[in-house]
């Protein structure tokens, strides 16, 4: 009979040396049992128990179930984890996170044993689907952090060795399958992000593919090499051609911006410990590194470790620009400067990763700066005899577009306008007018936003918030989306991609931020507030049992029924007779009174959190908030003013 990954890991867990420190390994309570605090447990012994059980689970393996990824899909709850950092604990508990493993064999940062170890506790709150940041292996020059961006992709066939705990003496591919397989077992999905726009400055294909990068001349120039600037006008200008989908003669940067890139090398070497290229005419040059290119006055920190990867072979755009990475210059998008290998091989990956490890699903990184062919590539191949594959795209519109292209959730618009509650109505307003073609994440955070606690840290306000967001996501036609550590009410950015300011950048260098170095969540519940695990499964469960009416996406579908008070929000979900409707106190600090109007002069409603009664007199239902207080409650149709 043949061993299965997980099996062969539990051998080798159960064949692992006894090194000193297995006797003070501390463990999050809220792992094993939902409780707050740490206890300690022998390693061996504490996965062992937690190995085992998975293998004897009698959940049906999801990869039993064959519907279509759109079906999947619209029914997933999501856990997004950070394998590096959402796994992360300081076991030996003296207040650090270290890099090198435990004299056990263990390590703090995150590992995928202790991924498979979390799996239990993940699909306690009712997620179905994991989604995985990057695991890839990371290159090492112009390292952003300790331990570097996983965006910086040195070869993306090789994972990298931070994820292994070197205590199992096993394979790190091994120890991936085995945590495919154990997430199958407990009926959950599991889906890769992959990085397709960019490499590391010192990947292994620079070498081999010299004309896959851009490259600068060494030693020319004064400024440092970062964003080609532009003048108001021709901001202006881009804009306009942009928003106008006009993408013939789009500006380009100046003259003494394209003069700093070179053709592609004739020989590469390793000089001081950096890659160099030369030339054909004896310029000596290095891979150019990465930086936002959109907008084109974006003031996100750089990529000192990331590459973008060269996609056209055309002369007159040899340039890192927003014109030549994403809003490709129509003379620039044709067939015939395609990078033919390059494109070829990037379509081979997710195949790859199919073959070796059954994921369910991929994430595309920055697909919406991935030329379209080359994306309609990648998606036909991958769905090649496989139907149920699911892709998702790193998109901002739930469009029918999207959907045509194969694409069955998007990673949409809310995270961006949760600062002000006229902001969110006004998304929801354009959604019932639009429609919503495709699912999308329905959280108010990812690695690159600000969290939902963001500007609450440690505070009560900041746990109500997190829960006000969820709850209304859930009933939307949308995704559920636990980006990791939004359970315990985490404030601390993971990286500082998206809507930050200057204060923040300078409040969190890149040293400090956990993309790229050690860290780890506050599994202890040091910040004094209750995890969110028990309301989100409840949450989880009430839109499960209202599934095939939140599901509906068609214009009209997401109402906003009045309330009398302008801080209060109200959503109204409805089909074939029956309603669901969300109501929330946006106001993190103060109470808020609101009244909404029915048809029913009397009528007793159940509040489907709680279990308490509301009551319609008058016509009227007096609501009385907390601050960030929300309720759900099903009304039989049409009763509503």
């Amino acid at each position: 009979m043949t061993t299965s990954a997980l099996e062969t890991l539990l051998n080798s867990l159960r064949s692992a040396s006894r090194l000193p420190g297995t006797s003070s390994y501390a463990v999050p309570n809220l792992w094993k049992d939902g409780t707050t605090g740490s206890s300690l447990v022998d390693p061996v012994t504490w996965y062992d128990r937690i190995i085992s059980d998975i293998l004897t689970s009698s959940v049906p393996a999801a990869s039993n179930h064959v519907e279509s990824a759109s079906e999947w899909t619209a029914e997933a709850v999501v856990y997004n984890l950070f394998v590096r950092l959402g796994t992360a604990f300081d076991h030996n508990l003296d207040g650090t996170i270290g890099i090198e493993p435990l004299p056990s064999g263990f390590r703090e940062t995150g590992t995928l044993l202790k991924a498979i170890a979390m799996l239990p506790y993940i699909r306690r709150m009712g997620a179905n689907t994991i989604y995985l940041l990057p695991l890839t292996a990371i290159g090492t020059q112009n390292s952003k952090g300790a331990l570097g961006s996983p965006y910086a992709i040195k070869s993306p066939y090789r994972l990298d060795p931070m994820l292994d705990e070197p205590a199992l003496a096993l394979p790190l591919e091994t120890q991936l399958s085995a945590f495919v397989e154990a997430a199958h077992r407990l009926g959950m999905r599991v889906l890769f992000e992959f990085v397709f726009r960019t490499a590391s400055v010192d990947s292994d294909w620079v070498t081999a593919h010299p004309d896959w990068f851009y490259w600068l001349r060494d030693g020319v120039g004064a400024e440092p090499y970062g964003p080609p600037g532009f003048d108001h006008d021709t901001l202006a200008r881009i804009y306009e051609k942009v928003d106008k989908h006009d993408f013939r003669n789009l500006p380009a940067p100046d003259e003494s911006y394209r003069n700093r890139f070179v053709e592609s090398p004739a020989s590469v070497s390793i000089v001081d410990g950096a890659l160099q290229g030369v030339t054909s005419s004896g310029i000596t040059c290095h891979v150019a590194s990465a930086f936002s290119d959109w907008p084109p006055d974006d003031h996100q920190p750089p990529w000192t470790d990331v590459a973008y990867l060269k996609m056209h072979r055309h002369p007159g755009f040899n340039y890192i620009a927003y014109n030549t990475i994403r809003m490709y210059d129509e003379e620039l998008d044709i067939p015939e400067m395609r990078n033919t290998e390059l494109w070829d091989e990037i379509a081979g990956i997710i195949p790859w990763y199919q073959e070796h490890y059954g994921i369910d699903g991929a994430m595309i990184d920055m697909g919406h700066a991935l030329p379209p062919a080359l994306k309609a590539s990648i998606v036909a191949g991958a769905r090649t005899g496989r139907p149920d594959f699911a892709f998702w795209d790193e998109n901002f519109d739930p469009s029918p577009k999207l959907k045509e292209e194969g694409f069955d959730a998007v990673f949409g618009s809310l995270p961006f306008v949760i600062q002000d509650i006229q902001y969110i109505k006004g998304l929801l307003n354009f959604l019932n007018k639009n429609g919503v073609a495709i699912p999308f994440f329905a959280t108010g955070e990812n690695h690159n936003t600000p969290r939902v606690c963001h500007h609450l840290a440690g505070q009560p306000a900041g746990r109500r918030r997190a829960l006000f967001l969820f709850t209304l996501g859930a009933i939307l036609p949308a995704m559920p989306f636990i980006h990791s550590g939004m359970e315990l009410c985490e404030w601390h950015p993971v990286n500082l991609g998206l809507n930050f300011t200057d204060e923040d950048r300078h409040r969190f260098p890149a040293g400090s931020l956990p993309l790229f170095s050690p860290g780890a969540y506050d599994w202890q519940g040091g910040n004094g507030l209750d995890p969110l695990c028990g309301e989100i499964r409840r949450i989880v469960d009430i839109r499960h049992r209202y599934l095939q009416l939140i599901r509906q996406g068609g214009k009209g579908s997401i109402i906003q029924p009045y309330i009398s008070d302008p801080a209060l929000i109200a959503i109204m979900r409805k089909s074939e007779g029956k309603s669901i409707i969300f109501a929330g106190n946006s106001n993190m600090n103060d109470r808020v009174h609101g009244v909404m109007e029915f048809e029913p002069e009397t009528m007793e409603l159940e509040e489907l959190l709680s279990g308490r009664k509301l009551q319609i007199n008058n016509h009227r239902l007096e609501l009385e908030f907390e601050p960030g207080q929300c309720i759900l409650f099903e009304l039989p149709a049409p009763s509503i003013e």
